[in-house]
């Protein structure tokens, strides 16, 4: 590729990245305020629960479809589109909680809109990710998938401090109509960009949404390797949920319950997220991506394993920087190598089937681990899910076929 197409495919993803990157930022403050508000307003299990499932369960059901949708139809359109129906809805809810007309139905609203946004965002996922492609050589998508996961990091970083600031100073529905204007923003950002029109399947006649949802899946269970790939992420996502999401529960049991802690905890960890997603960035990782996928579920393993047995707090925020550091290696290796070995046609809907893999197996390693923790010591629980993963990490090089169909076609 010549310097100057070069340099027009990145400035291509790099204002893609970024439109997204600000609307992620409305969407991600929002979702704290709720998530907030209703724990604030109830200090009820259940109304945190039903939110949760809320947020949770339309984005996996809808994945499916999703990626049926993502294959037939403009993708540019479909993002632009989830985006405003998400920014439309939130602010809906906004004029009516300024208004005070919803009274006491106003956590069945929330819970509503929550859903609304789900659903948004379930169909929003796997079509960015079947995206980014058509704008961006092959060489260059882990670089790009790299630098995409460190916006999101910054991103969830910043939120936290944004949606605490706003919040102080005046009621949610002003980080509703804050959400709305980045929406704008990155819908007026993607409408500029010229999007190359995607490959599709030509069919001689009309078929259903079951029936291409149904070919997704065969495709990606008669690709070995994508099977193989996609057993391997999900396994490892709720391998990871002791170390990635009971680590406050672990510090209030372990170093006391004190705030600064936790800031701290969440802060190194976002922290390391965002340093190994600018590394992968200005690196591109390594040219056989299954290396890279080994080196991050490797490291991590042996940190979450560090991390049990760890009872000094210092070293045990360190460790967490340097577990967000490992999440990229993993998450921007499986990302590209679906990008890489996926039948264009096929991308939207085997990108639903990953995006199901997270949302799918991280609530239901909440709902395992979750009630052990009052069992079990987090800590052993920890250790064990360390050994698990690093297991998990040695079978991708012990299995000599898997290992080496890592490598991509532009270093072959």
């Amino acid at each position: 590729m010549d310097f100057n197409k070069k340099q027009k495919c990145w400035t291509k993803a790099m204002g893609f990245l970024i439109g997204q990157g600000i609307s992620l930022f409305g969407s991600q403050i929002v979702q704290m305020a709720i998530i907030w508000y209703v724990t604030l307003e109830t200090s009820s299990g259940i109304w945190v629960t039903i939110l949760t499932l809320a947020a949770f369960l339309p984005q996996m059901v809808i994945s499916l479809f999703a990626g049926v949708w993502a294959d037939r139809y403009n993708r540019k359109r479909i993002i632009i589109t989830a985006d405003a129906v998400i920014a439309a809805t939130t602010l809906i809810l906004a004029f009516f909680m300024m208004s005070g007309s919803l009274g006491e139905a106003v956590l069945p609203a929330i819970i509503v809109v929550a859903a609304i946004r789900s659903v948004g965002s379930g169909i929003q996922t796997p079509t960015v990710n079947a995206l980014i492609p058509q704008i961006v050589p092959e060489e260059g998508l882990m670089r790009v998938n790299g630098i995409n996961g460190s916006i999101q990091s910054a991103v969830q970083f910043v939120s936290p401090i944004a949606a605490g600031a706003i919040m102080s100073a005046g009621p949610i529905y002003n980080i509703m109509f804050i959400d709305a204007a980045t929406a704008v923003i990155g819908i007026s950002i993607l409408a500029f960009i010229k999007i190359p029109k995607h490959q599709t399947v030509e069919r001689t006649e009309q078929t259903s949404v079951f029936a291409e949802m149904k070919e997704g899946l065969q495709f990606t269970w008669n690709h070995g390797f994508l099977k193989r790939l996609l057993i391997t992420y999900g396994t490892y996502i709720f391998l990871c949920v002791p170390s990635g999401f009971l680590t406050a529960l672990l510090i209030q049991r372990t170093f006391g319950n004190n705030v600064i802690f936790l800031t701290i905890n969440e802060t190194a960890g976002f922290a390391g997220a965002l340093a190994g997603g600018l590394l992968l960035g200005a690196t591109g990782g390594f040219k056989n991506r299954s290396k890279t996928f080994f080196l991050g579920m490797m490291l991590y393993g042996v940190a979450s394993l560090a991390v049990g047995f760890t009872t000094i707090f210092w070293i045990f925020a360190l460790l967490m920087f340097f577990l967000g550091m490992t999440i990229p290696a993993a998450q921007t290796a499986v990302f590209t190598l679906v990008q890489e070995k996926t039948d264009p046609s096929m991308l939207g809907r085997v990108f639903s089937l990953v995006n199901m893999m997270f949302t799918g197996f991280m609530p239901l390693g909440m709902a395992v681990f979750g009630p052990l923790a009052d069992v079990i010591r987090i800590q052993t629980m920890v250790i064990i899910c360390a050994v698990f993963i690093i297991i998990l990490g040695m079978s991708i090089v012990l299995s000599r076929d898997f290992y080496k169909e890592g490598v991509t076609a532009s270093s072959v």
